[in-house]
């Protein structure tokens, strides 16, 4: 079943350049684009407010680092092997360079999974968001020929399990660790935030 509808996602760029060309640069860019995204979390929250953002921020980033994690230890018990390598001559690598690590589970899949999800459980309209990202960021992986479908699925998994055991262990102490960090980046944020709100008035009229 795996290997029949990577098959199926694979043929859908042949003879669509221009589209795979679109599609391999997201899934190239897709970690920077994510790492901006979240790093505006930070940015988006006020001065000395109640910093959900901030928190979602620091949880995203230490999610994606134990979905990592995770991904090394269950990469080593089963080194599944691309798409590419494992059904020569029938699977296309679609506009990116092979890759020598194992395709089981996804990095990028859990990687982007493990943010989302924990963006989601600070704050459910952002974390919508980041979830769909998370999704073209899947996708984007089996397009390329770079991943199966199952692994994407099982990089998904991971990065639930890894926000939510992050969020269950590591809840309170992200918060005072946020709250440290905030009396650094606060001084350098406000006047950003004073910039935007001065130009608000202009915007509107």
């Amino acid at each position: 079943m795996d290997w029949t509808i990577f098959h199926w996602l694979d043929r859908l760029l042949q003879g669509h350049d221009l589209i795979g060309d679109e599609v391999a640069d997201f899934s190239s860019l897709s970690p920077l684009l994510v790492a901006i995204a979240v790093g505006g979390l930070w940015l988006a929250s006020r001065p000395g407010g109640e910093g959900r953002g901030k928190l979602a921020c620091a949880s995203a980033l230490l999610s994606a680092a134990v979905a990592l994690l995770a991904n090394q230890a269950i990469s080593s018990l089963w080194a599944r092997a691309r798409p590419t390598d494992a059904h020569p001559g029938e699977a296309v690598l679609h506009f990116v360079s092979p890759s020598a690590d194992p395709s089981f589970p996804s990095d990028h899949a859990a990687a982007a999974f493990a943010i989302a999800f924990a963006v989601l459980f600070v704050s459910r309209r952002a974390g919508v968001w980041f979830l769909a990202a998370a999704a073209a960021v899947g996708i984007s992986r089996i397009l390329v020929g770079l991943h199966y479908p199952g692994d994407v699925a099982a990089g998904a998994v991971v990065g639930l399990l890894a926000a939510w055991v992050v969020q269950r262990v590591a809840g309170r102490p992200l918060m005072a660790i946020v709250g440290q960090v905030s009396r650094l980046t606060d001084p350098l944020v406000r006047p950003l935030w004073r910039a935007a709100s001065a130009r608000r008035p202009l915007l509107r009229d």
